[in-house]
């Protein structure tokens, strides 16, 4: 007896059950279930989940949890044998060895005895690898169903894990200059740009350099328990100094990126634009990027910081700048959803018009590097189904205003993490939303390194 049945659900009858009669599951491990289990039990060993630390251990590598060996004994007993309306009663295991990811495990119950008094069963119980190598033995007691149920088959609730700390170090990982990037962090006096600049500097890759008051940083690290005596500190007497001096350095090459510390983000444009040596032929503009836990990509948004209500001339270089900077993080043809509140040509909506002339230009080689579709409603654009090819690698929203929203949205409701940079100057500018917490300053100047380290070779 097996786990065949698609549709259906049924117990087998006390009655009907024999001694010796058997019933199996195969499933192979994978860390998606190590990482649901670890959500659900809240076990979260360092054995199962931290793979510096495993590496170390006895097993030399990542296991899973016994209790998820043992919970698919639990699976056949409630589905196959005697399925529906069973009672566990008592179990044992005793684990022979560990399960590592791509393991794929035969799990065989098999009644050992009946008792007609209780309609209980014991019954063997054991789990076997791919190399036919015991990985669990144990027995199970259970009251067994007297009356027939049959029901549809229920589909498994999905549960999506998001690990914000993974998807941190795998984009840390594809950041790869080959000297680390120097970064001007413009006015860091608050706790959550301090803590962002040490651990850029942790991460080796990432070289900040503290542009502003000296004194009230240094004496802030010391509140604050935070080691920058490795850490260059240029002093500038205020913010608004702070950001002119910090651009004046990208000018000469002293830095090769730029992030926002405790500023208002207009003395940073402001200073850029004052700062003729950073300009380039393209326009200034502000790029999302989020990872979202129910999309199985990162998502870049644009432009919800500097273009209120941008013409179509300013979508231009919104949409240009994007699709450069997706190339820059390694999608080669970016897909580029033009939003709309409506999916059809209408007069009464400009951003439909403004979709429809941009298709055209990109037909036409006026914008270039991505497959752009639009006017497209925002189902239209994440959706596979609604669209017939893959989804969506950038939005691109209307105005400021619904970007802005947007935005806020994929952070708050959908637990998004995001990261920011401003593109279109000479060098890239790490600007997170004002709130944003230390990972997301952390993630939105891996984000400029990414795009510094292209710039390397491919000057803007």
């Amino acid at each position: 007896m097996t786990s065949e049945s698609p549709d259906v659900i049924e117990n087998v009858l006390y009655d009907d059950i024999e001694i010796g009669q058997s019933a199996r599951l195969v499933r192979t491990l994978t860390l998606e279930d190590i990482r649901a289990f670890a959500a659900v039990s809240g076990d979260v060993n360092p054995a199962h989940l931290d793979a510096s630390f495993a590496n170390e251990s006895m097993f030399h590598g990542v296991i899973g949890h016994g209790m998820w060996t043992g919970s698919l004994v639990s699976t056949v007993l409630g589905t196959i044998l005697p399925g529906p309306g069973t009672i566990y009663l008592e179990q044992s295991f005793r684990f022979k060895r560990p399960v590592r990811i791509g393991e794929t495990l035969t799990v065989t119950v098999t009644v050992a005895e009946k008792h007609d008094e209780k309609h209980s069963l014991v019954l063997d119980c054991t789990i076997d690898n791919q190399d036919g190598n015991q990985v669990v033995v144990g027995q199970a007691k259970v009251m067994a169903p007297t009356e027939k149920i049959i029901r549809p088959r229920m589909g498994i609730p999905k549960l999506n894990v998001f690990d914000p700390e993974t998807r941190v170090q795998s984009f840390l990982g594809s950041l790869q200059p080959t000297q680390p990037i120097r970064i001007g962090l413009i006015h860091p006096t608050d706790q959550i740009s301090l803590t962002a600049a040490v651990e850029m500097a942790t991460t080796g890759k990432l070289t900040p350099v503290l542009i502003g008051p000296e004194k009230k940083i240094r004496e802030l690290a010391l509140r604050l328990a935070l080691d920058i005596h490795a850490l260059e500190v240029i002093d500038a007497e205020h913010s608004h100094q702070a950001a002119k001096r910090a651009c004046d350095m990208a000018a000469r090459g002293d830095v090769e990126a730029l992030a926002r510390g405790n500023l208002d983000k207009n003395e940073i444009v402001g200073a850029i634009r004052e700062t003729q040596a950073l300009h380039t032929k393209t326009s200034l503009s502000h790029i999302f990027r989020f990872d979202v836990p129910l999309y199985h990509k990162p998502l870049l948004l644009t432009d919800a910081v500097l273009h209120h209500r941008p013409s179509l001339t300013d979508k231009v270089f919104i949409v240009q700048n994007a699709i450069c900077a997706a190339q820059y993080l390694g999608v080669e043809t970016p897909k580029v959803a033009l939003l709309a509140a409506v999916a059809t040509i209408d007069s009464d909506y400009q951003s439909t018009l403004d979709a429809a002339a941009l298709c055209k230009m990109a037909d036409r080689k006026q914008i270039t590097g991505g497959h752009l579709d639009g006017p497209v409603v925002l189902d239209q654009a994440v959706s596979e189904a609604s669209n017939g090819s893959d989804c969506s690698d950038i939005l691109v929203a209307p105005d400021n205003e619904s970007a802005n929203m947007l935005a806020r949205q994929l952070e708050y409701f959908a637990g998004a993490s995001s990261c920011g940079v401003i593109v279109g100057a000479r060098v890239p500018v790490a600007l997170a939303m004002r709130t944003a917490s230390v990972q997301s300053h952390l993630l939105s100047a891996i984000f400029a390194g990414k795009i510094a380290d292209r710039f390397r070779t491919d000057k803007p």
